[in-house]
C-alpha cells in the first residue's frame, strides 16, 4: 500500500485526509493519507525513511522551509519560492531524489477567478508566508495590483494600522493567507476596518475550516462577495494527485 501524506505543524484543521481517503475507496486505489504533525521541517528526513512516502503535501508553516530538502524545483514553485507538493523519485539502490512543486497556483487560480468583477483591480493580500506568494503569483499573472498587509509595514505594503477608508476603498479585493480563524479558533478574524467593507469587495479567505470563517461572515454582513478555501484545496489536491503520478524523468 503506498502513503502519500501532509506535512505541517499543526494539522487538527486539515481536511486533506478525508479527501484522499474517500477519493482512494471511491476509485478503489491501494493507498492511505495521513497526516504528518512536526515542531519543523527538519523532520522530513525521517518521515521519509519511517514511511517511505510515494508524494507528499506541504502546508503552514513550512512550504518554503522545505525547500533546502529538495533537489530540484518545478519552474513555478522556483518562480513563487514556496512549495506544496513534493515528488519523490526513488532509486534501485534505495536512495531517492525529492523534485518540489506548487498546486497552490491552480487550486487558487481555478477558484478565485469566477467571482472577480470588472472593478476587482486592487488586492490586499493578508500575510507574507509561502501561501501568500502563490497568491501573488496568480494575481500578477492575472494583472491584479497587491499590497502585503502584515503586523509591520514590510517592502512597501501596509501594517493592519494603515487599512482605514481611503485605503479599504481603493482595494476591493481583500485575501486572507494567514491562519487567523482557523479551526478551533473560529471567533477570531484579520484585524480589518470591517466597517469600511461594502458591495463592491470580494473577500476570500484560504482558510476552509470552518466553512464560513468570521472573515466571510463579517464581509457578508456589508455586502461582500466572500468565499473560503475549500474550492482552492481540492483542486490542489487533485493537481498533486496528477503529479504523484505522472511519468517523468528527473
Amino acid at each position: 500500500m503506498a502513503t502519500f501524506g501532509l506535512i505541517g505543524k499543526v494539522l487538527v484543521h486539515s481536511f486533506s485526509k478525508k479527501f484522499f481517503t474517500e477519493k482512494f475507496a471511491n476509485e478503489n486505489i491501494d493507498s492511505k493519507y495521513e497526516l504528518f504533525e512536526m515542531p519543523s521541517a527538519d523532520g522530513l528526513k525521517q518521515l521519509i525513511a519511517d514511511q517511505h512516502p510515494m508524494g507528499l503535501n506541504v502546508t503552514i508553516p513550512y512550504k518554503q522551509d522545505v525547500i533546502p530538502f529538495m533537489d530540484k524545483l518545478d519552474e513555478t514553485a522556483a518562480k513563487i519560492g514556496a512549495v506544496n507538493t513534493i515528488k519523490f523519485f526513488y532509486q534501485p539502490d534505495g536512495s531517492y531524489k525529492l523534485m518540489g512543486f506548487n498546486t497552490d497556483v491552480i487550486g487558487f487560480e481555478n477558484s478565485f477567478k469566477p467571482l472577480l468583477k470588472p472593478w476587482h483591480t486592487k488586492a490586499l493580500v493578508l500575510g507574507t508566508g509561502g501561501a501568500s506568494m502563490a497568491v501573488a503569483y496568480v494575481l500578477d499573472k492575472l494583472g491584479i495590483e497587491y499590497k502585503y498587509v502584515s503586523r509591520t509595514r514590510k517592502n512597501g505594503g501596509f501594517s493592519y494600522e494603515d487599512l482605514d477608508e481611503k485605503v479599504m476603498a481603493e482595494y476591493t479585493i481583500v485575501i486572507n493567507c494567514s491562519p487567523v480563524g482557523t479551526f478551533p479558533n473560529v471567533d477570531e478574524a484579520p484585524n480589518l476596518p470591517y466597517e469600511f467593507v461594502t458591495d463592491r469587495h470580494y473577500l476570500y479567505d484560504l482558510v476552509y475550516n470552518p466553512e464560513v470563517t468570521k472573515f466571510c461572515a463579517l464581509g457578508r454582513e456589508h455586502g461582500a462577495i466572500a468565499k473560503n478555501g475549500l474550492e482552492m484545496l481540492h483542486g490542489q489536491a487533485i493537481a498533486s494527485w496528477e503529479i504523484w503520478n505522472r511519468k517523468m524523468d528527473f
